[in-house]
């Protein structure tokens, strides 16, 4: 069986990541990858990445269950910046070997963004790159920020109902964000948290 590697953030796992992996789980084994940025073994969370990858894990299996794999392979170390120019950075490529680990057989990578997918050919991953859905967890966290404010959102409508569980569950998380700026990097068409980008 082919196994499908689905690459993203998935914070927070909203219905639109819900959809993708139903659709992939139809034909495939379906192993699913939070992107998760570590520096000094202690993960950087920000405005853009407010929820671990252990809370992310929770809203995945709170969905799935056993019925998709959930790997931390897709791990970038402190400093980020070793990871660019992608293609000419050594690390870039380590990170390739580590996303592969222990997938045997045949694979292909998911995607949901054009820029990616080819980032993804270029690295021998095998792409396929789906259509943009109409719900974005930016959009999500935007209106989740503007419902801790006091402003009147309809957020949970976006996201499965266990998820907006462990979402209320992790409130303090949002509320700790909403108001703080968004310490983030964007570079070569990816986010990376500006907190261990430069770090020896």
């Amino acid at each position: 069986m082919t196994t499908a590697i689905y690459l993203a953030h998935l914070n927070p796992v909203t219905n639109a990541h819900v959809e993708i992996i139903k659709e992939l789980k139809k034909e495939n084994k379906v192993v699913v990858m939070p992107v998760r940025f570590l520096n000094e073994e202690k993960e950087v969370n920000s405005k853009s990445f407010p929820f671990d990858f252990e809370i992310r894990k929770k809203m995945i299996e709170s969905v799935f269950g056993d019925s998709v794999l959930i790997s931390p392979n897709y791990t970038f170390y402190a400093p980020f910046k070793k990871y660019l120019p992608p293609l000419i950075s050594p690390k870039s490529w380590s990170l390739r070997k580590q996303i592969l680990q222990g997938i045997e057989n045949g694979y292909f990578t998911y995607t949901g963004d054009k820029a990616e997918g080819l980032m993804l050919k270029l690295y021998g991953l095998k792409p396929k790159v789906g259509a943009r859905k109409l719900v974005s967890a930016t959009n999500v966290k935007n209106e989740m920020y503007a419902n801790s404010e006091g402003k009147n959102s309809e957020w949970k409508k976006f996201v499965p109902v266990n998820v907006a569980k462990i979402i209320i569950e992790n409130w303090q998380i949002i509320e700790k964000f909403a108001s703080a700026e968004d310490m983030t990097k964007r570079i070569a068409g990816m986010k990376f948290p500006k907190e261990g980008y430069d770090s020896k």
